[in-house]
């Protein structure tokens, strides 16, 4: 603990953001840089408690946030960024695009506003990039076993290296034509720009990770290819399955699913593909469904793209403003959020059931919905709409951002004959599947959820890899 009452001399600064004017322009990341100086000061707020909740029950990854910020405050830059990366293989990305589970399980959050973690943890890893601190870590000897990864986001990258640096031959597969997976393709640039990935993929290459990108593992090589080839292979494909809008009208043009959508205009800004080729919100009311933050993605990137309008509508009811009792620190809590895309222009409303879509020419025109209301039922919610409240928007461009359900079954997930549980997740104790030379990692055995918990999860997969190897 560097500054004993550091968190009573210095009030939370948060990282600011590039004005909206401004932003909406372009896709560059929106998110400034505090000073050396103002983050040592939030540094020095962490009361190092005796019990760092945001370390435990905060981080998925178990990053030792007490001794970053100890380190950050002592101007030992160097050692903090060795101790950040023994935890985490891309503090980077975390440090961008993570809600800071970490943050709202601060112990200062019980009370007061928590110390800013994820900033503090984006700044040492970028301090580390430029002064040449972050380099390839060769294994020392080889061991000879051959492990394919299937998919290259975050759960499939940080297995990939944690498995290259002790010593196994590793193959990524991915589909696209280029490495990232949901990274890359999923997660508009104003959040994560590209440029960060490609930079951490120099290092995975240099520590002997082979990428083999356009190819789609189960339709260009099969399982049978993958048994015949490697000693295990680790499926890290992701949740890519959208849960999809079943009402009339569904069949009309102009309703694409949030990941289509997304995925179109990053290639768009990456070269892949022109502006002819992507769908565009430009001079278009948008109403994206979904309240999460696939939603808040589409809403900033209809914004950039030149909607005249942007809707989005959340099935759930509308957060408290505070931490409600069914959400008690040190739990992430079930608050209202207003993301930097909802402040770049987006009529938001709550409780709203989407009943049908009508078109003309077979074009999207009208979106018919109605207010809805939560009634507990025994241990469940019931929906129950609520008489009189129908009501109409006129929409040029309807974005489904309802989530995904699973992986995608068809093709390899078939054809390997995995047992899957009752959310059509594939099953796997400690990440091993029904068929032992077959490991899952990340949303494939999860379901949806953070980037983090995604890393951490490759990790984990790739430790237990290790270990049935050997």
């Amino acid at each position: 603990m560097g500054q004993v009452k550091g968190f009573l001399e210095h009030r939370r600064q948060n990282a600011g953001k590039r004005p909206v004017e401004q932003r909406i322009r372009d896709y560059r990341e929106l998110e400034l840089s505090l000073t050396p100086d103002q983050i040592r000061a939030q540094a020095a707020r962490c009361v190092d408690c005796g019990i760092p909740f945001c370390h435990g029950a905060g981080c998925p990854l178990g990053n030792p946030i007490p001794e970053m910020n100890d380190l950050v405050y002592q101007g030992r830059w160097r050692q903090a960024c060795d101790v950040l990366h023994e935890t985490n293989n891309f503090p980077e990305i975390t440090g961008r695009v993570c809600p800071a589970p970490c943050e709202a399980a601060c112990t200062l959050a019980v009370n007061d506003e928590p110390v800013l973690i994820r900033h503090i943890e984006y700044q040492i890893v970028e301090r580390g990039f430029a002064e040449g601190w972050i380099t390839p870590l060769e294994p020392k000897t080889r061991t000879g076993k051959k492990v394919a990864v299937i998919g290259s986001g975050p759960a499939g990258l940080a297995a990939a290296q944690q498995l290259a640096r002790r010593g196994h031959d590793v193959v990524v597969f991915e589909q696209d034509a280029r490495v990232g997976g949901m990274l890359r393709y999923g997660i508009p640039d104003f959040k994560l720009e590209k440029r960060i990935i490609d930079r951490r993929i120099e290092q995975l290459v240099a520590e002997g990770v082979d990428f083999q990108t356009s190819v789609t593992v189960g339709q260009d090589i099969s399982a049978r290819y993958l048994r015949k080839m490697f000693d295990c292979i680790l499926l890290a494909m992701g949740a890519r399955q959208p849960r999809d809008l079943k009402v009339q009208g569904r069949d009309n043009a102009n309703i694409l699913f949030a990941m289509d959508y997304l995925t179109a205009q990053n290639r768009v800004n990456s070269g892949q593909s022109s502006d002819l080729e992507a769908p565009s919100a430009k001079d278009k009311v948008v109403v994206v469904i979904g309240g999460g933050d696939t939603g808040s993605d589409c809403v900033g990137t209809a914004r950039r793209q030149g909607a005249r309008e942007v809707y989005q509508l959340e099935i759930l009811p509308k957060p408290p403003e505070r931490r409600p009792g069914d959400t008690p620190w040190p739990d992430w809590p079930r608050i209202m959020r207003t993301s930097s895309s909802h402040e770049e222009g987006c009529q938001r409303r709550w409780s709203v059931m989407t009943r049908a879509i009508t078109g003309s020419a077979g074009k999207v025109r009208e979106l018919h919905a109605c207010e809805v209301e939560w009634v507990r039922q025994g241990d469940g919610w019931k929906l129950k709409e609520l008489p009189g409240t129908d009501f109409s928007l006129r929409a040029d461009l309807v974005l489904l951002a309802m989530g995904f359900v699973h992986v995608v079954h068809e093709g390899l997930v078939e054809n390997l004959g995995l047992k899957l549980d009752g959310s059509g997740n594939i099953v796997a104790a400690q990440y091993q599947t029904s068929e032992p030379w077959v490991f899952a990692a990340g949303d494939a055995a999860s379901g949806a959820s953070l980037v983090v918990r995604a890393i951490d999860s490759g990790r984990s997969a790739a430790a237990a890899i290790d270990r049935w190897l050997r």
